[in-house]
Order: structure tokens, then sequence, then C-alpha cells
């Protein structure tokens, strides 16, 4: 085999291991905070600041207990199925794509009764039902009170 046959392999070979490495990262870049919004509906208790890095990173190490599911524990399927294969920079389907209807399910001794899949057919019951379940969990875990679970705690006071 000649140098150039042996230059033309390495070649192939180094442009294959590219390749490779570019579809490891392709998908979408999770900024590591942002603000949980929905476009369409009206915000009335203040943007929940999240820190996706902090939760899917940090915590995720330090209590791997409350994220056997890694990235799943958070991001499902239409059956509310935990997405365990995820890995960061997946694509993966946007909260209201299901839960699309805006605000919270009706309260109250007049309000029609709704079945578990109807109510969290409301993006608020949605992330209320996944990210306080989640703190309370933490809570029972470490005996600590420090992850939120009202909604002081989680919704920012409007600054007027």
């Amino acid at each position: 085999m000649g140098n150039r046959s042996i230059w033309l392999i390495a070649a192939l070979a180094g442009l294959s291991v590219l390749f490779l490495a570019t579809g490891i990262y392709a998908g979408k870049d999770v900024a590591d905070k942002f603000g949980i919004a929905t476009e369409g509906c009206e915000n009335t208790k203040g943007i929940v600041e999240f820190d996706h890095k902090t939760h899917s990173e940090d915590y995720a190490k330090a209590y791997p207990e409350l994220y056997k599911n890694g990235c799943g524990d958070c991001h499902h399927d239409d059956k509310g199925k935990p997405l365990t294969d995820l890995k960061a920079g997946d694509e993966v389907k946007k909260c209201f794509d299901c839960h699309n209807k805006c605000g919270e399910p009706p309260k109250g001794k007049d309000a029609p009764k709704l079945s578990k899949a109807e109510e969290l057919a409301y993006i608020a019951e949605a992330f209320h039902e996944n990210c306080r379940d989640c703190h309370r969990d933490y809570q029972k875990m470490t005996k600590k009170r420090n992850a939120p679970t009202t909604c002081t705690k989680c919704h920012p006071r409007e600054k007027k």
C-alpha cells in the first residue's frame, strides 16, 4: 500500500470521525437559565425562572435517586411515560404542544369535575404537578425546605 492510499484512508477516517462527532452534538441547544412562559397565554403570577443546567447536571448528580429517569424525569411522551433515552441536545416537543390550555383548570364548588388528563391539558397544572411534586420528594428525602412549593417562592412578584 502506497503513501497515497494511507493518506486517503486517514483522511476518510478523519472525516468520518468529524461527521460522527457533529451528529453527537446535533439537536437543540438549551439555555442554562430561562423563563418558563408560554406564548399566547397571559401570565398573571410572574414568570418562573428555571435553571435547566443546575437541575439536569448538578442536582441530577447530587440526588440520583430523584433523577432515576434522567431527562425523562421532566420530559415524557404523550402517555406520560418518561423519555429515558434523551440526551443533551436532543429535540423535544414544547410542553405547550400537548398541555395547550392556558392557565389553570377551573376551581371551586361550581367548577366542572375534570379527569386527571383533562386537568393536565392546562399548562400551569402540568408545570405545577411536575415541579412541585419533585420539590416535595426532595424535601422528604433531604429533610430540607429549600425547594420551593408555593406560589410566591416560584413566581416573582411583578415590579411596579
